[in-house]
């Protein structure tokens, strides 16, 4: 102790002596998750207001970082993360400084895995765990640890509360499951990071304790049996639902609009299908398809035609002949008027008698 102490002092003095600014001392490189500060411990020196400047090398040369400053760390997170780098620092007093002290850092190799984030539910006599692999420290999106190396597992170590025996497994996926645990027992867990190509571990999380509860699985027919019942219940609902919203509906319509109906002898026309077929597809016949039946003249009064006939040929006159009228034939007389085959024959014996034809118009076919 008092050889430090006098190597201290001689320094201070031949520092002074001399003019010479004694350089930092014990610098390092802090990273964490790739924040990299590089931190170092201010020299002897009989003077306190001593600064420094840190820099970097690159293509174009050293470059500053920290320049002047009273700190005894500078921030260089914003290096790439692959390749070695070289950096330097120095101490500076008015007009005169130290010689440099450099060193060499490569980021993806020495920088320190954080302690990853752990969620924990326990269920029965299992516990279901979920992992959070470190943020990166300075990145423009949410990068983790996990996107930046190839290979990435998980080291989980767990005890029984209150016991030294501890428990471990590896895990390569963000989830496990530890099972087959004692029920109302309290157990506690702990997880790092873990490279295996590099057989590199990061640090350990903080130690979470859960209570396990006991296994009251519920038997699968218990939950078919709810599960049948919930959708009956749904489907009763949905069908009473379905009849007030009918009931309303009649309601509304009777309260609107109540007795209006199409009258008895409309319902009964419509109700046969062949008269509502000629109702709603009957069309006018054309005048090409016209028909036109035979006529035949026959006298307008037949008995007394005939009680002359007779009379005239008692007294040996010619008959009378009447103004004809005319018959469709195949159509049927009115009412009050002979069978018109009946009329015909008797035309016909009056022809016979006056030995002439009687005049006859026919419509063209």
């Amino acid at each position: 102790m008092a050889r430090s102490l006098g190597g201290w002092l001689g320094g201070c003095l031949l520092a002074s002596a001399l003019g010479i600014v004694p350089p930092p001392e014990n610098v390092r490189m802090n990273s964490v998750n790739f924040k990299n500060v590089l931190q170092w411990k201010p020299p002897a020196f009989h003077k306190r207001n001593l600064t420094y400047t840190a820099q970097y090398q690159s293509y174009r040369g050293f470059q500053d970082t920290c320049k002047s400053t009273a700190l005894t760390e500078c921030d260089f997170s914003g290096l790439s993360k692959y390749g070695d780098h070289t950096l330097r620092v120095r101490s500076e007093f008015a007009d005169e400084h130290s010689d440099w002290v450099n060193i060499t850092f490569c980021p993806v190799d020495e920088t320190i895995i954080g302690p990853p984030g752990i969620q924990v539910e326990t269920l029965a006599d299992s516990v279901h765990m979920r992992f959070l692999a470190p943020k990166i420290e300075n990145e423009p999106e949410t990068w983790t640890m996990k996107n930046i190396y190839n290979s990435w597992a998980y080291n989980v170590q767990y005890w029984k509360n209150g016991t030294d025996e501890k428990f471990q497994i590896t895990s390569q996926y963000d989830f496990e499951v530890l099972r087959n645990l004692e029920p109302w027992t309290t157990y506690c867990i702990q997880v790092q990071g873990f490279l295996p190509d590099r057989n590199k571990t990061g640090e350990w999380s903080e130690p979470v304790c859960e209570q396990t509860t006991n296994d009251e699985t519920t038997p699968s027919w218990i939950v078919a049996v709810v599960l049948i019942a919930s959708v009956f219940v749904v489907f009763l609902l949905l069908l009473g639902c379905f009849a007030l919203m009918w009931c309303i509906y009649k309601k509304t319509k009777y309260a609107f609009s109540p007795g209006n109906s199409l009258p008895q002898h409309l319902k009964e026309f419509l109700g046969h299908p062949h008269h509502s077929t000629l109702l709603f597809f009957s069309f006018p016949p054309s005048d090409e398809n016209d028909v036109f039946d035979k006529l035949s003249v026959i006298t307008e009064d037949f008995e007394s035609s005939q009680q002359s006939h007779s009379d005239d040929r008692s007294l040996g006159l010619p008959p009378q002949q009447g103004p004809p009228e005319l018959i469709l034939e195949g159509e049927t007389p009115c009412p009050g008027q002979r069978d018109p085959p009946v009329l015909t024959s008797a035309l016909e014996d009056e022809q016979n008698i006056t030995q002439g034809p009687i005049p006859t118009a026919q419509t063209p076919n």
